[in-house]
């Protein structure tokens, strides 16, 4: 895995000039509908060509636009984000040819709440019925206010990571 990372890094650059981040974030169920209120969010249709411990690496299309994500092992609620727009029609190819398990399509809402953008992710397909809300923090410390529509924290629990889901869909899950 470190090898194909590395390799990664050689390809898309080290980071320092596009899409270096550190990635702190926390993520919760959705209890309920307020949220929506009427909002509109922008389809997203993504597959996995990488999935470990140590390195995922992701391809999407969302709202139209393609994207290439590296991330590294997370440790707490933290991990090393390399992210790239790519032409689309790459992105289209890779997710049609290379990616592994199933693809996750879902309909994502930002929504500001006292000055914390929160990414709102309404599920379709397999994953359909599953509906979470992340937030992304400028360090493991700070604390969000919480929107009432907000239901139990899922953070770091694996199976709603979207890699998870990939390959193991909600619908399949044993209620």
């Amino acid at each position: 895995m470190e090898t194909i990372y590395k390799n990664l890094s050689i390809f898309c650059g080290t980071g320092t000039e596009q899409g270096m981040a550190r990635e702190i974030e926390r993520k919760f169920l959705v209890k309920n509908d307020a949220w929506k209120n009427g909002r509109q969010g922008l389809y997203c249709r993504q597959g996995y060509l990488v999935t470990g411990e140590e390195v995922t690496v992701r391809v999407r299309i969302l709202g139209g636009e393609g994207y290439l994500t590296i991330k590294g092992r997370t440790e707490g609620i933290t991990r090393d984000e390399f992210e790239y727009r790519i032409p689309l029609e790459d992105a289209r190819a890779m997710l049609g040819s290379m990616s592994s398990g199933g693809i996750v399509e879902k309909i994502r809402y930002h929504i500001e709440v006292k000055g914390f953008t929160w990414d709102v992710d309404e599920f379709w397909g397999e994953n359909s019925g599953l509906v979470l809300a992340e937030v992304e923090l400028e360090d493991e410390d700070q604390v969000p206010e919480f929107p009432d529509w907000l239901g139990q924290e899922v953070t770091g629990d694996v199976r709603y990571y979207n890699a998870y889901l990939a390959g193991n869909p909600f619908s399949a899950w044993k209620k």
